[in-house]
């Protein structure tokens, strides 16, 4: 039987659900089964999320896992009078931050995730706005207004990686996937020679990648293992070449990736 987690917010979810779930990783040999429960803002919505906590435990005769982020001390008592295991994230650290900081917080709901800096949102828009224009290389021509160029064989993460630098970094972010054309020219093209300085690769383990093209086209040549190697050991004969930093992907997530690249290209500075 899966253990019933839930995550409960007063917004979004978003947040304990991130460090929830960081948390949950250290139990790899248990299968949870996971349910948000967004915008509990009001006691009577408090009262709602908690039957559907009590429902769970008679149901499976175990009691569940509860992360929650409640900023009012009202709903959050709801939530733990009827929670046996309610690891309250919120109240774990603004108690302890008032004392040290000597200021009452103020138990605003959603200070994260709402609008609080408009001209940061613009900019996650923007970026968001680019990325998704210059996507496995559309539109190569303004490249230099790109904060960062992902380079990689086809499936390799370059995609899903831009947009989390996108939505989280507020970093323009483009992709160009490296095509037989690149591999048999002596030198970069000049659309890429031009962004050197913003260029970053990504590659994967030639079984990891054959595993992932076949869920997209199980049949032909592009799945192959033989094709998947021969395409990561010239593109990272590519980067080695032409001293393009990159990044193994094959056994970390999207967030470490963007971390990564974040860190190694001093980028966080230059956009946030």
């Amino acid at each position: 039987m899966k253990r019933k987690v839930f995550f409960v917010s007063d917004r979004t979810g978003i947040t304990v659900e991130a460090l929830g779930e960081s948390l949950l990783t250290q139990f790899p040999g248990i299968d949870f089964e996971r349910i948000r429960i967004p915008f509990v803002d009001t006691e009577a919505a408090a009262e709602l999320a908690a039957q559907q906590i009590s429902a769970a435990s008679e149901a499976d005769g175990i009691e569940p896992i509860v992360f929650s982020t409640l900023t009012d001390p009202a709903i959050r008592s709801v939530i733990r009078a009827r929670a046996t295991f309610d690891f309250d994230l919120f109240g774990a650290f603004i108690e302890p931050l008032e004392t040290a900081l000597e200021q009452h917080s103020t138990h605003s709901v959603g200070r994260k995730h709402g609008i609080v800096d408009v001209h940061a949102y613009e900019r996650r828009l923007n970026a968001l706005n680019y990325t998704l224009s210059h996507d496995d290389g559309l539109r190569i021509n303004d490249l230099t207004d790109a904060d960062i160029v992902l380079l990689g064989v086809s499936r390799s993460g370059k995609t899903p990686t831009c947009l989390y630098l996108g939505m989280h970094y507020n970093l323009r972010a483009a992709n160009y996937p490296i095509t037989e054309d690149e591999y048999d020219e002596a030198s970069l093209p000049p659309i890429l020679e031009a962004v050197r300085e913003r260029l970053y690769g990504l590659t994967i383990v030639p079984e990891q990648l054959s595993r992932i093209r076949k869920q997209r086209r199980p049949d032909g040549i592009y799945a192959s293992l033989g094709q998947c190697r021969a395409e990561v050991a010239r593109t990272e004969a590519l980067f080695r070449r032409e001293g393009i930093p990159w990044l193994d992907t094959t056994t970390i997530s999207i967030e470490e990736i963007a971390a990564t690249i974040v860190r190694d290209t001093n980028l966080r500075a230059a956009r946030r």
